[in-house]
């Protein structure tokens, strides 16, 4: 069955200073390849820097890929022109990380979550409106809020709203970029729930970005870890946790805090300098390593 999301190869480079008149290539992304399944979650993780944003980024086209194929439904997005890109972004979307900076603080809250429907060209404006109360009361909200502005909502209300604003076209992709990080504990379970219930009720596939592997085990079907802009590790999510090979995998797993006090734990140091890109293999099935 053909994937839903199969990303092959995909190489994001960005021209950076090398002295004074000079600049080079760096490679953010290097030779990333993975497939996302209808109806699954992919959590795609790593450290600051690993290029894991830049890859989701270049998957939506938000920034323009170096090299590789993105094949949404079988099409390959990258070779699309204007047009029909427009067409296939309303079945990707993507809800962003800060929900303070990505909605805009001179709309009302009910025009941004309409924004995607009047783009679109959809309904009329009394049916925009109507769908606009559904989506409030599909992500927990009070319809009767929808004149406010976002500075008037707390930071997981904000985060519900961009996720309202995420689905209002009914995609069947969201890229989810870090939506639970700046949320404390209590409101970052609330939302995970909120991500789930929707992946249930509206049918989602979900590619999940998080430097916390916490996360990712609960919502995840699948990970992959990525590292100085490879993938160095994909699993089921189980299994990632239990059987990890990779040195980095296994240290950042070491690394979860324990919730036990007095719980057995043995901290793995990752030595980057012995680090050497390899090619992914398969040590077990379902489960490769660059090992």
């Amino acid at each position: 069955m053909t994937p839903l999301l199969e990303v092959r190869h995909l190489v994001k480079e960005f021209s950076v200073a090398d002295g004074l008149l000079s600049r080079r290539p760096r490679r953010v992304v290097d030779d990333v390849t993975f497939s996302v399944a209808a109806g699954e979650t992919l959590g795609l993780v790593g450290e600051s820097g690993s290029g894991k944003t830049t890859t989701a980024r270049c998957v939506l086209r938000l920034i323009e890929p170096t090299s590789g194929e993105v094949a949404f439904r079988g099409v390959d997005i990258l070779r699309l022109g204007r047009r029909e890109l427009r067409r296939v972004r309303r079945h990707m979307q993507i809800v962003f990380q800060d929900p303070y900076s990505s909605l805009n603080p001179r709309m009302r809250v009910g025009t941004i979550v309409e924004e995607p429907l009047a783009i679109h060209r959809v309904g009329t404006r009394q049916e925009r409106a109507r769908r606009v109360a559904e989506l409030f009361e599909l992500v927990g909200l009070d319809p009767a809020l929808v004149r406010r502005y976002p500075h008037e909502f707390s930071g997981g209300q904000r985060q519900r709203i961009g996720i309202a604003r995420a689905i209002a076209l009914d995609p069947a992709l969201i890229v989810a970029d870090e939506p639970v990080a700046s949320l404390d504990a209590p409101i970052q379970a609330q939302v995970l729930a909120l991500l789930a219930d929707l992946r249930r009720r509206l049918g989602l596939s979900y590619l999940f970005i998080t430097h916390d592997l916490r996360l990712v085990r609960h919502i995840a079907d699948r990970v992959c870890v990525m590292y100085r802009g490879r993938i160095v590790e994909s699993a089921p999510a189980e299994m990632l946790f239990t059987s990890a090979v990779h040195p980095y995998t296994q240290a950042l797993i070491s690394a979860i805090p324990r919730l036990m006090p007095g719980e057995p734990r043995a901290r793995i140091a990752f030595d980057a300098s012995s680090y050497c890109a390899r090619p992914l293999r398969e040590v077990a099935a379902g489960h490769w390593a660059a090992v």
